[in-house]
């Protein structure tokens, strides 16, 4: 190969390469949100489930606010794991008072959001934003979805996502 073919070639390769990199940020970025035409301030989805079903948690730390520099009395900022079984739902909750990022580390499940006309699909490496909406999860796959929530919590007893 000659050395300009060489190059030629490098530079190809690298610009191959940096295209397929913007466009998994660019998917990634997306991933697992409300698509931009589907978003709704009033009649998104509607409340489901009414009681967690096959869902496990493990509280992983958590810190009381009060004594904080942010001092924000009798809250908590805390992190737990969360694990739903296959067909197992996350109950209909509020986000209105309570701010949350949620991690998918594994598996998938939807999420029916009252902010949002249609059903919002997550998969493992998504993270969801969670304010000032309600809204109810589903994992719908044959396999358990493991979640990392962390949160702002007036009640540390508050056992919603």
């Amino acid at each position: 190969m000659t050395p300009s073919l060489s190059k030629s070639w490098i530079a190809l390769t690298l610009a191959g390469a940096l295209t397929g990199a913007f466009l998994a940020i660019a998917n990634a970025a997306s991933a697992g949100e409300c698509p931009a035409n589907k978003v709704v301030t009033s009649n998104g989805q509607q409340p489901g489930a009414t009681a967690h079903k096959s869902v496990t948690e493990k509280l992983l730390g958590e810190i009381n606010l009060t004594n904080e520099k942010v001092a924000v009395a009798d809250h908590h900022f805390r992190m737990r794991r969360l694990e739903v079984a296959p067909g197992g739902e996350v109950a209909w909750h509020s986000h209105d008072e309570r701010p949350a990022l949620i991690y998918v580390v594994s598996g998938k499940i939807t999420e029916y959001a009252s902010t949002c006309s249609v059903p919002i699909e997550h998969q493992a490496g998504d993270l969801s934003v969670e304010s000032h909406l309600s809204h109810w999860w589903k994992n719908n796959s044959d396999k358990p979805t493991v979640l990392i929530s962390a949160d702002i919590a007036a009640d540390p007893k508050d056992h919603n996502m």
